[in-house]
């Protein structure tokens, strides 16, 4: 029922709220949706349905993921209830070390090209989640992918956006891109059906990997070793030795090699927890941005319900300025190695940080204190020259604004930064090909109990020059690490880059009851946050939180090059209301109207334990996403 102390929700949701018993998915492209709820029709279980949509994915939406990505998924089985996450994101290469970026005159990782490039882990991980807790063949779930592939999809008009912000790029510096990607020499129109045969032919050769072995294990495993250790890795160590075009305006030869993806297999962790309102929230470990949404949960878990309603102005304000400070401690204190979680999550630290949201807007990054943990801070700044066009790494549409993105409250003169603030909510794609903001999302439940999320990435079309033989490119993740000595996250070869990709899994009573997620870097906890509070406090059905009004702070480090900030920096959308955002503003906020329909990408799937009933909803911003099941 709804909560009397928030906002009602709307009467009118843009979608049903799927309700059924068989199995349910939901995704960030009808195509894959269709395809997850395909498998589940024909006896597949909620693993294989996942795996057939993701690969799916990366060829319907190529410029938010592909097979040169990475992934992070958390799930339960119908045996085990405990949240376990799948480590899909790969490692630094043994090459890339700060000193190699120097001397190549550079001071950030760059947003795009090679040298932005981890270790590819979607595939991997895919397909370890596939033998451990599927029951498919590999070359049954990955038909579904060869054949739109092979013989074409119709293309959305956010590919073909893409595709003409980065045309020149192609032409002038990308001929292997141009030559996928602008067949004839031209950008496809929206609905025109694309095809990609040589990453038909990847998938193909990775099924035949394993024809003479005994069993389904077996075959996976096999193909798991192709990947790894055989053609793909050796085409990837080929093509990135020749110099190319970065982000930085620069051409530089990347640093991966065969032997990095040799010496990395995708694995399992615990996931990270902590309880909300009688909810237990899972989350990856602090190598991921995912712990940032448990410790803002915790700053507001003993707050009146009133002031946990982003659609008024005290639930916003005080939502916005939570998410600062578990942000802040983010850039502080997250990355591939020894992080304090036990205090950072602790009643203690958790209060005397509580105390430090006030009645006006904070324009200070603010990370806390642990005892006996220090790192350097990176450097804060809200604009970054550079001579290049602009480049970047997880695509968001770039919203005009009307403040300087120094002015902590008062109106100022229009000013533009050297580069995009990290922003807003669908991908920002500049002509070098840097890009902010996005991915996509898979979520999937059976009758049965399996359950899992999923947010795979990277890989874009635009990250990178397309390898020929493969019909993909490699990732960007390595911008999420600094250059400079001594931080969290400085980029250290073999260890992971500090990832946004952060899926959701929430249990009642030790049982899973939702998986959720969303693509928008930076965002996605911060939006995923919003659903969870009108969800579990403010009663609302899941299409009634996806569909709700959002909004997202930009007062934190970005983690996407030129890792800029916006002090104060508040992004809503209008259907908040004038008086809201007026309310905002007069308490230092700098608000950013990104119109009506503009943030969030959520989409999730519910069960109830003791009934049995499954569920989905999915956001219609976009108008790509979709949910199924019956």
């Amino acid at each position: 029922m709804p909560n009397p102390a928030f906002t009602p929700p709307t009467a009118h949701p843009t979608r049903p709220d799927i309700r059924g018993t068989f199995g349910t998915a939901a995704a960030t492209h009808w195509i894959a949706t269709a395809t997850a709820q395909s498998v589940l029709e024909r006896g597949g279980n909620a693993f294989d349905a996942a795996v057939a949509g993701a690969f799916v994915l990366q060829v319907v939406e190529p410029h938010l993921n592909g097979p040169g990505g990475d992934l992070t998924a958390v799930f339960a089985t119908a045996t085990d209830p405990t949240p376990t996450v799948l480590v899909g994101q790969g490692p630094a290469p043994a090459g890339a070390t700060p000193e190699h970026y120097r001397a190549e005159g550079l001071d950030l990782v760059p947003g795009s090209g090679a040298l932005a490039a981890t270790v590819p882990g979607a595939v991997d991980a895919w397909l370890l989640l596939l033998r451990d807790h599927g029951t498919w063949e590999l070359a049954d779930v990955l038909a579904p992918a060869v054949g739109y592939a092979r013989d074409g999809h119709p293309v959305t008009p956010a590919v073909v956006r893409t595709i003409t912000a980065v045309r020149d790029l192609f032409r002038q510096h990308w001929p292997t891109s141009a030559a996928q990607w602008l067949p004839g020499g031209a950008v496809p129109v929206p609905g025109e059906l694309v095809r990609n045969e040589a990453l038909a032919s990847v998938f193909e050769r990775l099924v035949a990997a394993g024809a003479d072995a005994d069993t389904r294990t077996a075959r996976i495993d096999a193909a798991r070793g192709e990947w790894a250790e055989g053609f793909v890795a050796e085409a990837i160590d080929r093509f990135v030795r020749e110099p190319h075009r970065h982000a930085s305006g620069t051409d530089h030869a990347g640093v991966i090699r065969a032997s990095d993806l040799a010496a990395f297999r995708a694995s399992y962790e615990p996931a990270t927890t902590a309880e909300f309102r009688g909810c237990t929230i899972a989350k990856t470990g602090p190598w991921g941005q995912g712990p940032a949404l448990l410790q803002t949960l915790r700053l507001l878990e003993p707050l009146d319900d009133a002031r946990l309603d982003p659609s008024t102005e005290l639930g916003a304000h005080t939502i916005a300025e939570a998410l600062k400070l578990a942000l802040a401690d983010r850039e502080a204190f997250y990355g591939d190695g020894d992080v304090p979680l036990d205090v950072l999550l602790s009643d203690a630290y958790t209060d005397a940080r509580r105390a430090l949201i006030g009645e006006r807007a904070s324009a200070e990054l603010r990370p806390g204190t642990v005892d006996g943990v220090v790192h350097a801070m990176p450097p804060v700044r809200t604009s970054y020259a550079t001579g290049a066009a602009a480049g970047l790494g997880e695509p968001t549409v770039q919203v005009a604004r009307d403040r300087a993105p120094g002015a902590a409250a008062a109106p100022a003169a229009p000013a533009a930064p050297a580069a995009p603030v990290e922003d807003r909510g669908e991908p920002f794609v500049a002509p070098d090909g840097e890009t902010r903001g996005d991915t996509c999302h898979i979520d999937v439940v059976d009758r049965w109990g399996n359950i899992v999320s999923a947010t795979p990435s990277g890989g874009w079309l635009q990250s990178s020059p397309t390898i020929p033989e493969l019909g993909f490119c490699l990732g960007t993740r390595l911008q999420m690490t600094w250059l400079e000595p001594g931080t969290a996250s400085t980029l250290r070869p073999g260890e992971r880059p500090r990832t946004t990709l952060t899926p959701t899994l929430v249990l009642r009573d030790g049982e899973p009851v939702a998986a959720l997620g969303s693509p928008g870097g930076d965002q996605q906890d911060q939006w995923q946050l919003l659903f969870l509070l009108r969800w579990i406090v403010g009663g609302y059905s899941p299409q009634q939180a996806i569909d709700a009004p959002a909004l997202h702070t930009t007062s934190f480090l970005g983690s996407f090059w030129p890792r800029t900030w916006e002090p104060a920096g508040l992004v809503v959308e209008d259907r908040l209301g004038d008086d809201v955002i007026a309310g905002l503003e007069a308490r230092g906020h700098v608000v950013t109207r990104a119109g009506d329909w503009a943030l969030g990408r959520l989409s999730c799937v519910t069960r109830d334990p003791a009934t049995g009933v499954l569920g989905a909803a999915a956001n219609s911003r976009g108008a790509q996403g979709y949910a199924a099941g019956r």
